[in-house]
């Protein structure tokens, strides 16, 4: 059994959730991957997944061997890219992670452009309203909105955001514009914050963080059917500034309120360092990074 061959395909099945579409990745036949892993399975004397007639799942054991695989096939990667030399073109498989609006509208257009000027890298792209957890779920690159917690991770501020509310010129003049938090209360509200009776805002007002509690006429857990309601006049809503930063240059959207808003959130870029990060990283970095903070949307 070639171990590390099976071992590639073995964390293949656990990322795609099947063996049909790990084998598709891989370019090769269903039964060659159930044999990889059958082999490894037998190799090791453990379950790895439990198979059923319509889903793949990970066992105990097989979700930590699969986390060590992928460290060991990253030190693989790594080393034959420093055997190659620094000079080498980047190649081989790029895994980034940011949330799915920032994903679609700044991250996706920096890997397009990445991926045309080094044709030897592919890219998988997770854009998910979630913290990804990096070292578990093998991603190389994250872009993160907020203060980060303390970890083993390498961290590069781009710039940063602000949480605005905002409404359109045509709602505005039909309904006045709030001057103070509390105006709030007699405006028509849409929450994008999920789908919820109430919606709860806060400001700082007299320098102290205070919250005010809202009935949104309309509540919805995607940012983009806010951004759509606002612009049709609907009423008012709150967004991350760089999510309307289009909107608001052409004056389809104003920013209210602008006064009591909190301190801006920092944008980071976030990576994994090993002993050696590797060449399609550290280029990909240095491209994104130059990007990100020439953008006004984020500074």
């Amino acid at each position: 059994m070639d171990q590390l061959y099976a071992m590639t395909v073995f964390v293949t099945v656990v990322d795609e959730g099947g063996f049909a579409s790990a084998a598709r990745r891989l370019n090769v036949s269903p039964p060659v991957v159930t044999r990889a892993i059958a082999d490894l399975e037998d190799h090791l004397q453990v379950r790895l997944l439990t198979r059923t007639t319509r889903v793949v799942r990970v066992t105990e054991a097989g979700a930590r061997y699969a986390q060590d695989c992928r460290r060991l096939l990253s030190d693989i990667e790594e080393a034959d890219e420093a055997a190659q030399g620094v000079h080498g073109a980047p190649r081989g498989e790029l895994t980034l992670t940011a949330s799915v609006l920032f994903g679609n509208m700044f991250v996706m257009p920096i890997v397009t452009d990445y991926l045309r000027t080094y044709p030897d890298v592919n890219a998988s792209c997770w854009f998910v309203d979630r913290v990804m957890n990096m070292v578990e779920e093998g991603v190389d690159v994250a872009v993160r909105i907020g203060d980060l917690p303390d970890s083993s991770l390498h961290a590069v501020r781009v710039g940063a955001v602000r949480r605005i509310v905002c409404g359109a010129p045509q709602y505005i003049e039909a309904h006045g514009m709030p001057l103070h938090p509390h105006d709030l209360s007699r405006h028509t509200i849409i929450s994008a914050t999920g789908i919820t009776a109430s919606a709860h805002w806060r400001f700082v007002v007299d320098g102290q963080t205070r919250s005010y509690d809202l009935q949104p006429r309309i509540a919805t857990n995607a940012n983009e059917s806010a951004i759509t309601a606002a612009l049709g006049g609907f009423g008012l809503t709150r967004l991350m500034s760089y999510q309307v930063a289009d909107h608001l240059r052409s004056g389809r959207l104003k920013t209210l309120l602008s006064s009591f808003e909190h301190a801006p959130l920092p944008v980071h870029v976030v990576y994994q360092e090993g002993r050696q990060t590797s060449q399609k990283v550290r280029t990909f970095l240095d491209f994104m990074v130059e990007r990100l903070r020439a953008n006004t949307a984020l500074n």
